[in-house]
């Protein structure tokens, strides 16, 4: 096991352990990995419906031991298909900075996004309820000024079903644009510094064919970041 698949078995098994519901970060990573129920209780030689048990809280928390086996099943599937996923997080795992992302945080358990609309003291643009595991807060300046194509990919940290939080927004067009462009979307965009009613119709277009959930707030940065880190799941 090389560095950066031994910190991926030990964020992912640090997240487990710790969670209030076990079953749903056992959940949520097995999604992220992009392996079936099925897939995984054939690999670990079990009915499919002792993950299901696990990761719906009807059976007790499985054991470190089975979670270890559980992490090394998801990794040996990985490694099956090249790394895929564990390759995608290299940057992130080895302690990948830049200047461009202000904040950046995984939830051990998804929250909703409308949860995440009072949470931000935001107004939401549309009704696109979506799950959120995590969140980046970018500066869209300095992101439209020196990212390329692959710097953009590192803002999804280890799923996409996050909240972009682009800072420094005048009209949210520039940002949906490159949500629109790029191959990988956010479950949801949030932009900052400015009000609702402000909003480019071109932004508010593109949300509605990516079924983004979009929201616009003008909380202050620093009690948005406390806001978002103060959730516990």
């Amino acid at each position: 096991m090389d560095s950066t698949t031994k910190a991926m078995a030990d964020k992912i098994s640090g997240e487990i352990v710790f969670a209030e519901n076990p079953g749903r970060t056992l959940k949520k990573w097995r999604q992220i990995f992009e392996v079936s129920q099925k897939e995984l209780a054939t690999k670990l030689e079990v009915s499919p419906s002792v993950i299901s048990d696990y990761e719906s809280d009807r059976r007790k928390s499985p054991g470190i031991a089975f979670i270890r086996k559980i992490i090394a099943a998801l990794l040996d599937i990985d490694k099956a298909r090249g790394f895929r996923t564990v390759s995608r997080y290299r940057d992130i795992l080895n302690g990948f900075k830049i200047d461009v992302i202000v904040d950046m945080k995984e939830y051990d358990e998804p929250i909703l996004s409308s949860e995440l609309v009072k949470i931000v003291r935001g107004e939401a643009l549309n009704s696109y309820d979506k799950n959120v595991n995590g969140y980046t807060i970018v500066d869209s300046i300095k992101a439209i000024l020196t990212f390329n194509s692959y710097d953009f990919y590192r803002l999804y940290g280890f799923t996409t079903e996050r909240a972009l939080i682009f800072m420094k927004v005048t009209t949210g067009r520039s940002p949906l644009v490159a949500v629109r462009v790029a191959n990988l979307k956010p479950a949801v965009v949030i932009l900052h510094g400015i009000e609702a009613g402000d909003v480019d119709e071109i932004a508010l277009k593109i949300a509605d064919i990516e079924k983004i959930h979009l929201i616009a707030t003008s909380m202050p940065v620093e009690k948005m970041i406390k806001s978002l880190r103060r959730i516990t799941k």
